[in-house]
């Protein structure tokens, strides 16, 4: 089927070279027309290929390191105040002689990191891989576009996250070290920290973090303009809204997230940063005594006004990590269950609503600070009301799998392993939406677990289903499945065993933060399933260790299989979106002739046909319209 006659270009795209070859003159692209140079092609590309690559490359890195502090954690709650065997001696070198000495941690190093292992891990890890990787690399395939709207914002959105990156990863070497005040670096603390005698007024952890996250939110804000433009203004012909595949939704709801709720956070920031370099006291009450002394500060701040700007972004946050990782499973689940998803508009509506109620939920997060007995039923109502569209997206997944007819390729094994973990993850938060029980519960190792449920079993085992999965477009190769499997089954089998004990931990009331594994609280020390909370630590550190192990399988693979893979056609898993007409590794400008969309994008065993997928870019024939004209829920 040749659809380039029958599409004009996109106003003012006249870029799409329909009907050239993938290295015609591109006007909109500055001149990229033959070969370009190393730095051009895979440095400072406009490419959104290639920025997808860059993107989940970097943010795979970025998890790992933010993986390997909490490694290091781990050893300190297993054994508190032992040396670190092998590489302890040699940590003081590279974090400074203050962070382990003699091979044994500190209280303030362990602090560093724990703010620094949710820092990376969110903000520099998911987020990037999750949003900005997986969205730039597949979203203008899937809606048939050759690039995103603004190719040079695109790059700029990149760049910015690398400028916050290296501005996160400096902090670690500056005198004192990395920000000590937690991932959500609450005020007072995290204005007073790191100040004074010694410490550099910006030079210092605490102010670095603050002024790497401002870059990191400039990434994520032009990257959600660019998305939600791409997606609006750049679809292929006949792509209309409930035509386009339920990642693509997935992707256009949390840039309008990011959009959103990111510039409350960045004012929040700027303000703390005075707060810090300026004397100014947004953040900061008067009469504070500090060590035993009283503040000096003109006072009139309120510690809280942070709490309600972080949270007004956190809790929208915690939808970025998963939306994407819903949009991933929605795409596998189809493929490989070769039947279409189940509910396809109730999963849309879903997930927007999800994105409505995301920023009226964030208080639930503050029950402790004593709000009032209506401010808190209506915080209550509008978290448990949040919960009803996931539950409809979980169910519509679990419903598609019925009657279908499976296949347990790597993409799916990490996919159903998905949706019980995601499932254990939000049934396990439904207590903390209320304040009588979070009263207990606020800040011990069950928030821990019930949070890593939704993103560590949850968004992170749908990225690696959506790397298997999308390797073969981006490469022309496809990964090993049996190392695949050999990184899935240890994966899974240690993130239970991570993270189940912690709601145990939870409920003995052992408290997230402490530097010393709860070893002397009394609550701690009771026995549940044989152990008492703190002796949990132990068992709970060795499957983190064995976790770890688990990736270099997936590491050697993922690069190995760049080179050496298996030679795979242009839809080696035989879908149905528009990304898999493009050649595999697809060119620049994407397609070769311009897509035009016919029908939904699951069309799964249609009846009366000799393959058991249709594509969209198939035309409906007339033995099709007399079905169509029956079951007009198809047709749109």
């Amino acid at each position: 089927m040749d659809a380039s006659t029958s599409h004009p270009p996109s106003p003012g795209f006249g870029e799409t070279g329909e009907t050239h070859g993938p290295h015609h003159h591109e006007a909109g692209h500055d001149h990229e027309h033959h070969e370009l140079g190393f730095w051009r092609k895979y440095i400072f590309s406009t490419d959104h290929k290639v920025i997808g690559i860059q993107y989940g490359i970097c943010g795979m890195i970025f998890l790992f390191m933010g993986f390997s502090l909490m490694m290091i954690m781990r050893w300190q709650l297993a054994y508190p105040g032992q040396a670190l065997p092998l590489i302890g001696k040699w940590l003081p070198y590279i974090f400074g002689a203050n962070s382990m000495p003699d091979g044994k941690m500190t209280p303030e190093f362990y602090n560093s990191l724990g703010a620094m292992h949710g820092t990376i891990m969110i903000f520099l890890g998911v987020v990037p891989v999750a949003f900005a990787a997986f969205g730039n690399f597949v979203v203008p395939l899937q809606i048939g576009a050759p690039d995103m709207t603004f190719p040079k914002v695109n790059a700029a959105s990149f760049w910015a996250f690398a400028v916050g990156g290296a501005i996160m990863l400096t902090s670690f070497f500056v005198p004192g070290g990395a920000a000590k005040g937690g991932w959500t670096s609450y005020t007072p603390l995290s204005d007073i920290a790191d100040k004074g005698p010694g410490f550099h007024t910006v030079l210092n952890g605490q102010s670095l973090w603050l002024i790497g996250f401002i870059f990191l939110i400039t990434s994520s804000l032009l990257g959600a303009v660019n998305f939600i433009t791409t997606i609006i203004q750049l679809r292929a012909k006949g792509l209309t809204w409930m035509r386009l595949p339920f990642f693509v939704w997935s992707q256009f709801v949390t840039a309008f997230l990011l959009l959103l709720a990111f510039p409350p956070l960045e004012a929040a920031i700027i303000m703390q940063l005075m707060d810090r370099t300026a004397a100014t006291s947004f953040f900061l009450p008067a009469g504070m005594i500090v060590n035993g002394a009283p503040l000096h500060v003109s006072g009139g701040g309120s510690p809280l006004l942070w709490q309600h700007l972080f949270w007004f972004l956190g809790h929208p946050e915690v939808y970025v990590l998963i939306l994407p990782a819903f949009g991933i499973v929605g795409e596998i689940l189809a493929n490989n269950s070769r039947k279409p998803l189940w509910g396809y508009k109730s999963l849309v509506f879903s997930v927007l609503v999800i994105g409505f109620l995301s920023f009226v939920v964030w208080a639930h997060h503050m029950w402790l600070t004593g709000m009032g007995s209506t401010v808190s039923a209506f915080f209550q109502t509008t978290t448990l009301l949040i919960s009803i569209p996931s539950v409809i997206i979980l169910s519509a997944f679990f419903i598609s799998l019925w009657g279908g007819s499976i296949r347990f390729n790597v993409p799916m094994l990490f996919v159903t392993a998905f949706l019980p973990m995601f499932g254990i993850g939000g049934l396990t938060g439904i207590p903390l939406a209320f304040n009588s029980a979070d009263l207990y519960l606020h800040d011990t190792y069950y928030v821990i677990a019930h949070f890593h449920y939704i993103v560590a079993p949850g968004t992170i085992f749908g990225l690696f289903a959506g790397v298997y999965y999308w390797f073969p477009k981006a490469t022309g190769r496809m990964m090993s499945e049996f190392w695949g499997k050999v990184h899935f089954w240890p994966s899974l089998i240690c993130m239970n065993v991570i993270f189940l004990p912690m709601f145990l931990q939870g409920m003995l009331g052992m408290h997230r933060r402490w530097y010393d594994g709860g070893q002397g609280w009394t609550l701690a020390g009771e026995h549940i399933w044989g152990l008492s909370g703190f002796q949990w630590n132990t068992p709970i550190s060795w499957a983190a260790w064995i976790m770890g192990l688990a990736q270099i399988p997936f590491i050697i693979n993922f690069f190995w299989s760049i080179k050496h893979g298996k030679k795979v056609n242009d839809n080696p898993w035989e879908a149905t979106t528009l990304e898999w007409t493009a050649p595999s590794p697809p060119p620049h400008g994407n397609f070769v002739t311009t897509p035009v969309a016919y029908r939904g994008p699951y069309e799964y065993s249609l009846p009366g046909r000799e393959k058991d997928f249709t594509m969209q870019n198939e035309p409906v024939d007339p033995s099709e319209r007399s079905r169509r004209m029956a079951e007009p829920a198809l047709a749109h």
